[in-house]
Parts: structure tokens; C-alpha cells; sequence
């Protein structure tokens, strides 16, 4: 697919809102039927009512896994192999290597994760806030094109992405790869700021260039316009599924309920996809494997 052929994942906000394919009943809603909507259609599903009444939250996390295993394969979010996260606030200080972003109340940026498709179930909401934002990636590099065509080809690059500090498994102290890029017709995006920030403050790697640096804030700044994400707040039994290669999702900052028992909690698997697309071979040292279909993504498991 070439970057002038129409993309059933390019939408805007009021586009998606438009088409209600995406929006599903947890009990009518069949395994390849998701699979198509993320694979080929707007990469976006949104499931409500997923059996949660007098479940516990050990059993809820668990019956959240073994139906994602129907999805997809659940990858490793730690050096552990923990096939399933817990997106709540740990308290960890801001200078704490085990913080990161899913672990704290902060709002985060848009980004995407290192999965074919990331799976969110929420078992609480917060008090205030904790919305998430989701948004067509190939819009952003079809306006981006439009705008400025030069940091388009600067986005197709490699970028250096610093090792996260939770990737206790991984020998590599960074990575290579593109934030846009098209393998065999078809359009991937991926970008996680952050890690590319950190390389990029490290002495003993690359720095960034201007025309980089500028081209990642342009990036970000149009995917933050009116009208181009579409914010969604998950209520307790709802499911949302994002393919990370054509969307970027980000989440507001939350206050949470003073009473533990009802704090925000939500449970993230990572999956890779039996239909994914193939990507770009620089992704190889990141993913481990590029195929269409291929079972890809995650964190290393450390066995030493």
C-alpha cells in the first residue's frame, strides 16, 4: 500500500464517532471479527461488558488473559515473563527505576507500546480523570506529508531508541529504528518518545539533530489537534484493543478514590497477532521478528 492509497486505519475523531463497527458487545462480538477490525480495519476495538460480576480481582486478571489468549499470544511485559500488567499508581518516587508511565497517576504522551496489539480491561476508573486518547497514526504521516514532506523522510529514518529501564532481560543498550515506515505495501508507525529522549541525553549515544528533534515535536503537535484523537473513558467491564502500529494512544493525569479497594486499576496484555503485517527489518533487534504474523514484541525474559 502506497502512501497515496486510502487506509481504512486514516480517520479523524468525528469519523470514527461516525461508524459504530468498532463498538462491540463482549458476547456478540467473534474472535475474527476483531481481529479484522485491528488488523485491517480502523485499529481500534472497544468491547463493553466483559463478564466481571463476583469476580475477584486475581480471578478477573486471569479470565482477562485466557480470553486474550484467544485474541492473540500474550507476551512478556518484565524480565519475569508477567504476560499481564496492572495499570494502577505503585506511588514509586519519579526517580525510581521501577516507575514507569502505566505505574503512576501522571498523564502520558501519545506513544505506542512494543506489540502488535495492547489490550486494556478496566476493573476500576478513578475518581477524576484517566481518560484515553486514541489516534490514527497514518493521519498523522498523511498530514505530516501534506505540511511538511521533509520531516516526513526524516521520520522514516532510524531514530535511537535508549533500553527502557524495566528491560532487565535485553543485552542491548539501545535500539535503531523508524518512526514511519512501509514493508510490502504496508503503512507501520511506531514511537515512544521517551526512550528516544533518553538516548538522546546520553553521553555515550547519539544526540539528536535539529531537524529530528524537530520532527518529533511537529509530529506530536498534530497529534494533538482538535479533532484528531478520540477520547474514550473506560467504565468497569469494558475492553479496549489498539493495534500499535496504526494508532497511538495516550492517557490523561488522574486523582484517584481515597479508598484502595476502589482506586483505578486496569489490566494490560500485550499481544502479538496471528494477522499482523509485516514491518520494516529495522524493527528486528526491537521486535526479534519482522514476518507477517509472526509472534513478536515484549521484553526479554532474563534467566540469568
Amino acid at each position: 500500500m502506497s502512501s497515496s492509497t486510502p487506509d481504512p486505519s486514516r480517520w479523524t475523531a468525528d469519523e470514527l464517532v461516525a461508524r459504530d463497527d468498532w463498538r462491540l458487545c463482549y458476547g456478540d462480538a467473534s474472535v475474527e471479527a476483531i481481529r479484522e477490525l485491528l488488523e485491517n480495519g480502523p485499529g481500534i476495538v472497544l468491547l463493553s461488558e466483559f463478564p466481571l460480576a463476583d469476580s475477584g480481582v486475581d480471578e478477573a486478571r486471569q479470565r482477562f488473559l485466557d480470553w486474550c489468549g484467544t485474541i492473540g499470544t500474550p507476551l512478556s511485559q518484565n524480565e519475569k515473563g508477567d504476560p499481564v500488567f496492572d495499570v494502577a499508581n505503585a506511588g514509586f518516587a519519579a526517580d525510581d527505576p521501577r516507575s514507569r508511565g502505566p505505574n503512576t497517576k501522571r498523564s502520558l504522551s501519545f506513544h505506542t507500546d512494543r506489540c502488535d496489539v495492547i489490550a486494556f480491561l478496566c476493573w476500576r476508573q478513578a475518581r477524576v480523570g484517566g481518560e484515553n486518547e486514541i489516534v490514527s497514526s497514518r493521519l498523522l504521516h498523511d498530514t505530516l506529508l501534506e505540511r511538511r514532506p521533509d520531516l516526513v523522510e526524516i521520520l522514516r529514518e532510524t531514530f535511537v531508541y535508549k533500553r527502557h529501564t524495566v528491560d532487565l532481560g535485553n543485552e542491548l543498550p539501545y535500539v535503531e529504528q523508524p518512526i514511519f515506515s512501509f514493508c510490502e505495501g504496508q503503512f507501520a508507525c511506531a514511537f515512544l518518545r521517551v526512550l528516544i529522549d533518553r538516548a538522546d541525553k546520553d553521553p555515550e549515544l547519539p544526540d539528536l539533530s535539529d531537524a529530528q528533534r524537530e520532527a518529533l515535536d511537529e509530529l506530536e503537535k498534530i497529534a494533538a489537534e482538535a479533532g484528531h484523537a478520540i477520547q474514550l473513558l473506560q467504565q468497569p467491564g469494558d475492553v479496549l484493543l489498539v493495534n500499535n502500529w496504526t494508532t497511538l494512544h495516550r492517557r490523561s493525569g488522574f486523582e484517584d478514590h481515597p479508598d484502595p479497594e476502589n482506586q483505578r486499576r486496569l489490566f494490560r496484555v500485550w499481544l502479538s497477532m496471528p494477522n499482523s503485517r509485516p514491518i520494516d527489518p529495522r524493527f528486528a533487534a526491537n521486535y526479534g521478528a519482522t514476518d507477517g504474523g509472526a509472534i513478536r514484541g515484549g521484553f526479554r525474559v532474563n534467566n540469568s
